[in-house]
């Protein structure tokens, strides 16, 4: 039977058919022929408009489960084919170059997410400060391939300390509680973010050594040249 069943909504067509015999006999003679017939004959309408009825909501829901089906293929189809399609390749610097630039996106990631886990605002901006200079030492490597040796030893301990400190002070913060221990060592990396921030600007000041020797060189060169074809007017470029 259909009825209610299954998300149906109104009578089925065996309950509509008892329906209008019921409300029928109330009102028709049912003791003789014709009663008996007119009430036969609305019953099998009602039966078949119920049974019309119920047959096109079944085709609806077919349809319906149908298109999501098809929907949700297309999609698994249009995903798979995502994940087989070859991906551009990466643009490789040469091999001294890539290990650092790896080095460095894994750091930033890691530090990334300790800013979300953290919620102290005065570490969080540290955080930030130590990302955005770790970012532009890392980028110097393709600037200035000269200055790798001191990047990789950036990228080897001071880096990788810092992390670790900050890994523990988010374990401790996230512990929830107060404690002379815990303050403690709280506030000595906090301090010690203040020092690393600071070492991290020197470190990538002193990246930039060579290209103002460079600078430096280039302007004595280009006094010398044009004092020497009287060009250089009452004084030289500053060095």
């Amino acid at each position: 039977m259909s009825g209610n069943r299954g998300g149906h909504s109104g009578p089925g067509p065996i309950y509509s058919f008892a329906i209008t015999w019921a409300l029928l006999s109330i009102f028709l003679p049912m003791y003789n022929l014709f009663g008996l017939l007119v009430a036969l004959a609305a019953g099998c309408g009602a039966a078949f408009l119920a049974g019309r009825r119920s047959a096109k909501k079944s085709a609806e829901r077919e349809q319906a489960a149908r298109e999501k089906a098809e929907r949700e293929q297309a999609e698994r189809q249009q995903a798979k084919q995502k994940e087989q399609a070859p991906q551009p390749p990466k643009k490789s610097y040469g091999p001294e170059i890539d290990p650092i630039l790896e080095e460095g996106n894994r750091a930033l990631a890691e530090m990334g997410r300790l800013y979300m886990s953290i919620k102290d605002p005065e570490v969080r901006v540290k955080i930030n400060e130590l990302m955005r200079i770790t970012d532009k030492i890392t980028q110097d490597a393709i600037a200035d391939p000269a200055d790798i040796p001191q990047i990789k030893k950036f990228l080897n301990y001071y880096l990788p300390t810092t992390i670790k400190l900050l890994n523990a002070y988010d374990r401790m913060s996230a512990q929830g509680i107060q404690g002379e221990n815990l303050d403690k060592s709280m506030k000595n990396i906090n301090e010690m973010l203040d020092a690393a921030i600071e070492a991290f600007k020197k470190r990538l000041d002193s990246l930039f050594a060579n290209q103002a020797l460079d600078i430096e060189t280039d302007i004595e060169v280009m006094n010398t040249m044009l004092a020497r074809e009287g060009l250089s007017g009452d004084k030289d470029f500053e060095v």
